[in-house]
């Protein structure tokens, strides 16, 4: 039988623990060889939609699998893309146009060995965790060794993501956040520290979220770095989720404050070069941090590469894009619990059978 969840199940089945580990195991598979991972494609439709001018359809794939997980996941988003303009900004924007206003992305698992689906589920709750775990192994490796303070970007669904995630490997004493929206950041504290159980304060200003902070987490959805480098001190960790593609050119950190970092690791270079991002490939192009200097978060996994060797450093990880693998990591995860937990519907895996050679 294939299981088939929603969202809501993805999410109970989901806790940090195990999904910190379930990244870091494939990523250590990643380094070894026996994983593999198909970098991200975007396709446009070369039309505008007769019934959303301005917006073409676009349909986004990433694949990948291990035998750790035992599954090959294949993440897929059936888009209607565009941009519009908030406050004379130009910002990329998918519209909800499915049945009921809602929107198209899935995640399929496949069996290694018996080659057949064996679960489907959304992609929006595993592309939010997703990121998050992979931000937290970033940190576990690159970290000041007992971090007290947290500055985060962000008041959005992501930057919940990386507080829980954050939080369940550090116990801060102070937790400062800052987003644009004052009371956009006020009502993220006020909700973060009820179901956290934590004291988590609104910042009055980027600078203030950066000062004094061990640890800068920028979990957001803008287009323009969040805060100025030169406010970044010595012995901080830095981290981005910014990542861009050819259609959407945006980044959280500025140049400065990767020029000032004595380690820069990255997700993926070989993407990065792909989209040529501004907060990776631009600043090899434009000297201000070496291609070759520049590395991926498996190399810190399997120590090919040694991390933080000293308190002083400055640390950046920018978490620049998203991986087929980490579905397959999180996916294999989602459907262990939720088998145990006995949660989600079983249909017929014969429905998805054929008996000829495609």
């Amino acid at each position: 039988m294939t299981l088939l969840l929603n969202n809501e199940e993805v999410e109970k089945a989901l806790i940090p623990a195990e999904t910190i580990a379930a990244t870091e195991s494939v990523y250590r598979e990643l380094a070894e060889g026996v994983a593999f991972n198909r970098p991200r494609t975007q396709v446009y439709l070369p039309v505008e939609s007769k019934a959303n001018p301005g917006f073409r359809y676009r349909f986004k794939s990433q694949e990948g699998g291990s035998p750790g997980t035992g599954v090959w996941a294949l993440r897929i988003t059936s888009d209607m893309a565009g941009h519009s303009f908030t406050a004379g900004v130009k910002r990329r924007r998918i519209l909800p146009v499915a049945t009921g206003n809602r929107y198209c992305g899935l995640v399929i698992l496949f069996d290694i060995e018996r080659i057949e689906p064996i679960a489907i589920m959304p992609d929006g709750v595993i592309q939010k965790l997703r990121v998050a775990a992979l931000s937290a192994v970033g940190a576990k490796y690159l970290a000041p060794a007992k971090p007290r303070v947290l500055g985060l970007f962000g008041s959005g669904w992501q930057a919940s993501a990386h507080l829980e995630y954050l939080y369940s490997l550090y116990d801060f004493e102070k937790v400062k956040v800052f987003s644009p929206n004052e009371q956009h950041r006020r009502e993220f504290a006020e909700t973060m520290s009820r179901k956290l159980g934590r004291h988590i304060v609104a910042a009055g200003s980027p600078r203030e979220t950066v000062e004094g902070s061990d640890i800068i987490q920028a979990a957001t959805a803008s287009w323009d770095a969040v805060f100025d480098g030169h406010w970044v001190e010595t012995g901080m960790y830095v981290a981005s989720i910014g990542g861009s593609d050819a259609s959407n050119k945006r980044r959280e950190i500025d140049d400065e404050t990767i020029a000032r970092a004595d380690l820069y690791i990255v997700h993926s270079k070989e993407v990065a070069r792909l989209d040529q991002s501004p907060d990776v490939w631009e600043v090899a192009q434009k000297g201000i941090k070496p291609w070759d200097s520049i590395h991926e978060i498996q190399d810190l996994l399997v120590g090919k590469l040694t991390g933080r060797t000293r308190p002083d450093q400055i640390t950046v990880f920018n978490n620049n894009t998203g991986a087929g693998t980490q579905f397959a990591a999180l996916g294999s995860a989602v459907l262990k619990r939720a088998r145990d937990m006995g949660l989600g519907r079983e249909i017929p895996t014969e429905w998805f059978l054929e008996d000829v050679s495609p």
